[in-house]
């Protein structure tokens, strides 16, 4: 049986995904795959993607993975990255398209006019580097991750979660925006833990670790960014 599940859809930056969780795992067999059953089989699930909104629920589709990707998300240690968190909402202003409607909320573009607070400086569309993550919950995934830390970011899209209790960690560009989500077994983040050098091998290791079980308490921040 496959420990950890990669699901391939055809849109994901795969490679460096698998490379970074085979390297947290252990004994832990760690394998790409497209294939529903192997999903379903999984003992764990990593849900990455890149790419554009649209054509990521098109593949899933395409490929029948949506029903094992629906069910790993309920009932199995889960992990979104990127484009694999956003598909989770309800809707996404990308092509203002559908996604699994996992998590109550909508996924949003940043605003074309960003300026930093202070200087007024324009802040580029996508938001592209590294940004602290300040954290709103206590989780087993930010085990051993400071509040604060700094991981990397390639996105123009966000997710704007319905229940802010479902937050679990902010970035600022310059607003505050949801960046980490939790709900019982499942947990998603808009950087990229796999490019995110230490910090992000950490919350890959925790993941490989972690039971699906949390019973999340309030962290050192609070969010406050506009619900969905």
């Amino acid at each position: 049986m496959t420990d950890i599940a990669v699901v391939d859809y055809g849109m994901g930056n795969l490679r460096s995904v698998a490379k970074a969780v085979e390297h947290v795992a252990g004994s832990a067999r760690v394998q790409v795959t497209s294939d529903p059953a192997v999903v379903r089989a999984a003992a764990r699930v990593v849900f990455p993607g890149q790419g554009a909104m649209p054509d990521c629920m098109r593949e899933l589709d395409a490929r029948g993975l949506r029903p094992a990707v629906m069910e790993a998300a309920r009932s199995k240690p889960f992990l979104g990255i990127c484009i694999g968190l956003q598909m989770l909402f309800e809707l996404s202003e990308e092509g203002n398209v559908p996604g699994l409607g996992l998590l109550g909320g909508r996924v949003v573009r940043f605003p074309g006019d960003l300026r930093e607070q202070g200087s007024g400086a324009r802040l580029k569309v996508p938001h592209m580097g590294w940004n602290e993550v300040y954290q709103t919950l206590t989780h087993p995934l930010w085990d051993g991750i400071a509040d604060g830390t700094r991981f990397y970011y390639v996105h123009s899209y966000h997710p704007r979660p319905a229940d802010s209790s479902l937050v679990a960690g902010f970035s600022r560009y310059p607003a505050a925006f949801a960046c980490a989500v939790a709900r019982a077994n499942l947990f998603a983040v808009q950087f990229h833990p796999e490019k995110s050098q230490a910090a992000g091998l950490q919350l890959l290791s925790n993941f490989t670790r972690w039971d699906g079980h949390c019973a999340p308490r309030p962290g050192p921040h609070r969010f406050a960014g506009s619900p969905a």
